[in-house]
């Protein structure tokens, strides 16, 4: 999973007070080598993640916590990057009003509202109310906010959506208010199957099915939109899937990767019958409109 999952998403869940050890990672240069540094540290038993400018912030509950954590940390010791931490002791803190504190309502054009439960009811046109939890989505992140922007220009009505590795199925529910009548969420991370089935309820979504996999799921199935909001490599491996689960003139929505990888997924894009149709852009993050035409 390339998303970064923040402090605040994952410690709401904690209802115990409990000391976390952070590493401040500094990295050159900066990508692949971040998101080859959290599948690390995911495997160590480091729970969520925060993206930084020059890096990445890594926290793990103390208790789990030992002296030699990163000995074995393959990209550390890798001559192709350069790579330095320091180490932070998290006091207790009561992460639920932290977390509460910290998490603003979303508002996207004026036109779209992506609150949590504690926050007051939104008045805009689709009010959509997110638990993340320790799912991707609540719209912050620029790439999430893109999507919801490209859904708001598309006709929507009794077209058949998949949103594909949906963290809280936020884009999936909001294509279900705008008239889509067949959806399918997807998510390989277990929590984001349980939390996109919880968000699904809260918005009392009658039309969207969720399921927990990947893009093995989609034999013998077509789509009018797909929206895949994920990260480079997965995007480059599944593309030629996504391509033929679309129905003819169908629409691709692609996004969890900067401008300056565009030409390379464009290259594989092209294989397969997709031709760029709209480009957004928010601090550098993009999200991309393909059409699929044979």
């Amino acid at each position: 999973m390339s998303k970064f999952k923040t402090l605040t998403k994952l410690l709401y869940q904690i209802k115990m007070i409990q000391p976390y050890i952070a590493y401040h990672f500094t990295i050159e240069p900066l990508q692949p080598a971040r998101e080859i540094l959290v599948a690390e540290l995911g495997d160590l038993g480091f729970e969520t993640f925060t993206e930084t400018e020059n890096g990445l912030t890594a926290y793990i509950p103390k208790s789990d916590w030992h002296v030699n954590i990163l000995h074995n940390v393959f990209i550390l010791n890798s001559g192709e990057f350069r790579i330095v931490y320091e180490k932070e002791e998290i006091e207790p803190v009561n992460w639920n009003s932290e977390w509460e504190k910290n998490f603003e309502p979303i508002n996207i054009d004026d036109t779209v509202s992506i609150r949590a439960p504690f926050h007051e009811a939104g008045t805009l046109k689709y009010n959509i109310l997110i638990e993340p939890k320790m799912s991707f989505g609540t719209g912050h992140h620029e790439t999430t906010h893109l999507m919801v922007q490209h859904l708001l220009k598309l006709d929507l009505k009794n077209k058949s959506v998949l949103d594909m590795g949906c963290g809280t199925a936020v884009l999936a529910i909001l294509a279900e208010m705008r008239g889509a009548t067949v959806l399918d969420a997807i998510d390989i991370d277990p929590w984001c199957y349980e939390n996109s089935l919880e968000n699904v309820t809260r918005n009392s979504c009658k039309n969207i099915k969720v399921y927990e996999g990947e893009a093995s799921l989609l034999v013998n199935k077509k789509y009018d939109v797909t929206i895949a909001n994920i990260n480079r490599n997965i995007l480059l491996q599944d593309l030629a899937t996504y391509s033929r689960s679309l129905n003819e003139n169908g629409t691709l929505l692609l996004s969890g990767f900067y401008q300056e990888d565009i030409p390379v997924i464009d290259a594989e894009a092209s294989k397969h019958n997709l031709k760029i149709d709209l480009i957004l852009e928010r601090n550098n993050w993009v999200g991309v409109r393909y059409l699929f035409k044979k």
